[in-house]
């Protein structure tokens, strides 16, 4: 190796080693600098302790004074140095020891070398550090941040807190952070974090906070500690928030500037007041729901508003009896799934003909109340038909109970979590991801978030509105997301996808359907003509009319209920409109043919 490469690869060494030294010292400072800013305060209780017990007794004769002073030098010890002082007096004990053993060791000449290596580690351990803060990007404070930074300090804390009713808490240094001003808030007496976070009011008028700022109080790291984080700023700020096929997060986290994505396959719950953005945060959820050969997406939205942007890219139920008959559907497609599923295997894979289904439930509470004793035509044993009340709420539940096993998924949107069926009972505890934007009360964000949620810094009643929520999944801490926004008009361009609607399996059908002849003794079949393609609003009726016409012959409802795959109610609705139109008729049997039949 020539001298020059030898020299190349000690400086490459070297800087290694320097950036390595200087990431450490910093970790080491800082933590330093933490633990001096929250026990110096200690210090300074201990010093006032004690001028009040040398007030108490001046002449030394009980020993509160000699306890204080215990107190007190406990206290000292307790702060540990800064990083600099640490190491020069590091350093300079290595040259004193180096120098007392100077006449024991023979051959000063390495004593003298050892004591100036030394000195000189620590000198390009101190130029490492300095050129490492220098190069690394500072945040410059607003005006608004350098005047809370200063309000913040302890001395203008515990000059003011007692005037604001908030004696027994003392702040440590506060410090700026991307996601705004962080401080800790030592409590002590009968203060709790919850106490504290109950005088808001206080601490923003002794700070001189904005009203519209958001401040945050969760408990600290450790007993008699919490932890304020005012939200000056976002690590969010300077992203673009439009959605895009190339920005297909569902957004971006305030405090650590993460992309957040919700994986499909989940139970989702979500929820938040009338213009919070509860639409246009689901939108690209929806979006990714139905994007793919083996994913199919299934609207129940009796509002007609949202569902309507989508019925291009999904099967959308907007009124009470087709909300019955899709989950009927849905319910009778789990069912085949999980009796087909082989053993060992725990979930269903998804296939292009037999997709993931994600089922959304916009406005539970409406679905809930509106879908609920509908008069609905089912035909009987004896081939007549008659109407019974029918309920969506049973199919809902058991399909939040074992469609994920299915791969059929549901999740449920609401605005009013706490009022009657806003969330139904059986539906709850099956949920394992919620997503809450800003509610009205707390104790709609207990519902959403749970009961531990304002305890554990879950506060979605604090949240600005619109476009900012709080995703609960137990892996998140509570870190507000600014979710991305995708227009009505970037869902309407979407390209279209045919929409999914349940059909029996070719496997369970080897041989030719046939419908049964029922004027014939000898029960003579004819075969039926292929299932037409269903896509549009009046799929069904087409389909059955196909097979009406095209077997000519009376035909039972049963029949062709088994040879579409449809619910025997779907199938009795759609004839029962059909004979209304005056495209078919039904006889006093109870067979069908079409109008214009001999």
């Amino acid at each position: 190796m020539s001298q020059s490469s030898a020299w190349q690869t000690h400086r490459q060494y070297a800087a290694t080693a320097a950036r390595w030294t200087a990431v450490h010292w910093r970790k080491e400072a800082d933590r330093r600098d933490t633990l001096r800013a929250q026990r110096r305060p200690l210090v300074a209780d201990a010093r006032h302790a004690l001028a009040q017990a040398r007030a108490v007794d001046p002449q030394g004769v009980t020993s509160i004074v000699p306890r204080a002073e215990r107190e007190l030098a406990a206290a000292k010890r307790r702060v540990p140095d800064p990083m600099w002082l640490f190491a020069s007096k590091a350093a300079l004990m290595t040259a004193v020891a180096g120098y007392v053993g100077l006449p024991l060791v023979p051959g000063r000449f390495w004593v003298w070398s050892a004591i100036a290596v030394t000195v000189a580690a620590v000198g390009a351990i101190v130029w490492a550090v300095h050129h490492h803060r220098a190069t690394e990007p500072s945040l410059k404070p607003t005006a608004e941040e350098r005047a809370l930074l200063s309000r913040l300090q302890p001395e203008h804390w515990r000059d003011h807190a007692e005037q604001r009713g908030l004696a027994g808490t003392l702040t440590g240094r506060p410090k700026l952070t991307e996601s705004g001003i962080v401080v800790a808030v030592r409590l002590d007496g009968q203060w709790t974090a919850s106490k504290l976070r109950g005088a808001e009011d206080h601490v923003r008028a002794l700070i001189g906070a904005r009203t519209g700022l958001r401040i945050q109080t969760k408990a600290g790291k450790r007993g008699g500690w919490a932890e304020l984080i005012l939200r000056t700023r976002s690590a969010a700020d300077g992203d673009d928030m439009l959605w895009s096929p190339d920005r297909r997060s569902l957004g971006v986290d305030t405090v650590t500037g993460e992309h957040v994505t919700v994986p499909l396959g989940e139970r989702l719950l979500i929820a938040g007041r009338s213009g919070a953005g509860k639409s246009v945060a689901s939108r690209p959820l929806l979006y990714d729901a139905s994007e793919g050969e083996t994913n199919a997406l299934v609207i129940i939205d009796l509002k007609q508003v949202e569902g309507r942007l989508w019925d291009h890219r999904a099967r959308v139920a907007s009124s009470p009896e087709e909300v019955i008959t899709v989950v009927d559907e849905l319910e009778a497609e789990m069912h085949d799934r999980l009796s087909v599923l082989p053993k060992g295997q725990d979930t269903w894979i998804p296939t292009p003909d037999r997709p993931r289904i994600t089922v959304v439930v916009d406005e539970g509470a409406e679905v809930v109340t509106a879908a609920d004793k509908v008069p609905f035509p089912v035909e009987g044993d004896d081939g007549k038909t008659k109407v019974v009340n029918r309920s969506a709420l049973p199919g809902l539940e058991s399909i939040a109970r074992m469609g994920r096993a299915a791969c059929i998924d549901l999740w449920w949107m609401t605005q009013k979590p706490t009022i009657n069926d806003g969330i139904p009972k059986q539906i709850a505890p099956q949920i394992s991801t919620s997503i809450c934007l800003a509610v009205r009360t707390p104790a709609e964000a207990r519902v959403v978030l749970g009961e531990d949620a304002q305890a554990k810094g879950w506060n979605a009643d604090e949240l600005p509105a619109p476009g900012v929520a709080l995703i609960r999944d137990g892996k998140r801490k509570p870190d507000p997301v600014q979710v991305r926004y995708m227009d009505k008009a970037v869902v309407i361009a979407l390209p279209a996808r045919t929409p999914w609607h349940r059909h029996t399996p070719a496997a369970a059908a080897p041989a030719a359907p046939t419908l049964t002849l029922v004027k014939d003794s000898a029960a003579a079949t004819v075969p039926l003509p292929p299932a037409a393609p269903a896509g549009t609003a009046d799929s069904t009726e087409t389909r059955l009319l196909t097979l009406i016409r095209d077997a000519d012959q009376p035909i039972r409802q049963k029949d062709l209920a088994q040879h579409t795959g449809l619910s025997k109610g779907a199938v009795s609705k759609a004839v029962t409109r059909l004979v209304d139109k005056g495209h078919i008729r039904r006889h006093p049997d109870g067979t069908l043919t079409t109008s214009d039949a001999a």
